[in-house]
């Protein structure tokens, strides 16, 4: 008789949850999981599918109007909110069910429901008690709300994706991902957008050049870029508003105020202050290289150790758990040139190390880097640039950085990626033929350096 009902068990099924439950069960281990809100997690749920829809929705007024440029004459339509919205829900729940398909296929016994540690190998799932030998949690993040009077008026990216209407006036807090990203969706359909931020430049952590485009880009799609601002309060009015007061004193109304201010690691109540495991100050799971916790059997990964809120690192940390956990593995995670994508307009893709992480690491840098017009709007007039930028190392000549800005930047990005994790040189890109005419090929034939340090 085995001693327990389950090798693995794992909490929620997110992108990390869901690979390592996977892999694990291929390996052979008997696997069950358990999930309270949806399959996919947030992922699919309410943040990377949904919102590239939304981004992908709210470019068509640009696109309607540059298509006059090219001799297309027609009136721009009205955006039917309540269409969008709809598409969106069913290609959601079309996913969620693909999510549960993959795990029966895999032969993984899932539990709907919260699950709750009992102690290191028993697991609550209401009044259901299951044990197994370890526990893996991938609860991921949930929307961090500031502690202001009135917060209970503020949204979260989870309320924006359920909204049946759109609103007239809306305010997007904070200067990240999140509020960039849906600044632009809501000012794409139309609406009457603030981006607020408390910094003095957004996407803080990106390299300044592009922080310094991005500030210019969002006005030019017709937001109001509110920076050094700080949100004092909300109430609602008479009218219906909301009224927001900010820290010099000025107040404006708003139909809706979306709070994009970060996410927060989502393992409270989760049984694991009881049982000893060790959380940083703001919930992150502390966990070592092979995601095991300060408690034996018990580990974590995903959005929940708050190392790369990223869907393809928990993907990736899950495949290097399961190989190790249920396949003697000796893998270890590698989270150096982790490529990432901003979805905004036009998109922002950055892999490696900004110029001044280069120079911080004693590096001697040679910076290039090129600015200017897509070839698509010489003919549209539309007020966008786009920038590349390559941050070498002066003496070995390795690509040490590459960010850009412009359309279709995440695409681009992931294979020059792939370049920069194959070591890639400044020389071997000189040699490369580019594509013309593309964009990307600004990257293949930037020669003389801008700046060097």
């Amino acid at each position: 008789m085995a001693a327990f009902d389950f090798d693995l068990f794992v909490l929620g099924v997110g992108s990390g949850g869901v690979r390592a439950a996977r892999m694990s069960a291929g390996y052979g281990a008997r696997v069950a999981t358990a999930e309270a809100v949806h399959m996919g997690g947030t992922c699919v749920n309410v943040g990377c599918i949904p919102k590239k829809l939304y981004v992908y929705g709210a470019h068509f007024a640009a696109d309607f109007e540059d298509a006059r440029a090219y001799g297309w004459d027609a009136p721009i339509p009205d955006i039917d909110w309540a269409t969008l919205k709809r598409n969106k829900d069913v290609e959601i729940k079309r996913l969620n069910g693909i999510y549960g398909g993959l795990l029966d296929q895999a032969g993984v016994t899932h539990f709907d429901g919260r699950a709750v540690l009992v102690d290191a190998h028993t697991v609550a799932i209401g009044e259901k008690r299951v044990t197994a030998e370890k526990i893996l949690v991938a609860t991921g993040s949930k929307p961090f709300v500031q502690d202001i009077p009135g917060k209970e008026y503020l949204s979260t990216s989870d309320d924006a994706f359920a909204l049946e209407t759109l609103p007239r006036r809306v305010l997007v807090l904070g200067g990240g991902y999140i509020a960039v990203e849906f600044a632009g969706i809501f000012a794409g359909l139309g609406v009457e957008t603030t981006l607020a931020y408390r910094g003095p430049k957004l996407l803080r952590g990106f390299d300044e050049d592009i922080r310094d485009m991005m500030d210019a880009a969002v006005q030019h799609q017709g937001i109001k870029l509110s920076l050094n601002t700080t949100l004092n309060s909300v109430q609602r009015v008479a009218s219906g508003a909301l009224s927001a007061e900010f820290a010099d004193g000025s107040k404006t109304e708003f139909d809706f105020i979306l709070a994009a201010t970060g996410r927060t690691p989502n393992s409270a109540d989760l049984g694991l202050e009881a049982l000893g495991v060790a959380m940083s100050d703001n919930g992150a799971i502390i966990v070592d290289q092979d995601f095991r916790t300060s408690v034996p059997h018990i580990y974590a990964l995903g959005d929940v150790i708050d190392r790369f809120q990223l869907t393809p690192v928990a993907i990736k940390e899950a495949m290097v758990f399961a190989a190790n956990a249920f396949a003697g593995g000796k893998q270890s995670m590698n989270y150096d040139l982790i490529a990432t994508a901003v979805f905004c307009q036009p998109n922002v893709g950055v892999v490696g190390l900004t110029e001044k992480e280069a120079q911080d690491a004693g590096h001697k840098t040679q910076i290039f880097r090129s600015k200017f017009r897509p070839l698509k709007h010489t003919l549209t007039g539309r007020n966008e640039q786009s920038l590349m930028k390559l941050v070498v190392d002066a003496e070995s000549d390795r690509v040490l950085g590459i960010h850009m800005i412009g359309a279709e930047a995440g695409e681009i990005i992931q294979g020059f990626a792939a370049a920069m994790t194959a070591g890639v040189t400044k020389a071997q890109l000189d040699q490369t033929v580019g594509i013309h005419p593309t964009a990307a090929e600004e990257f293949v034939t930037m020669r003389e350096p801008v700046a060097q340090a």
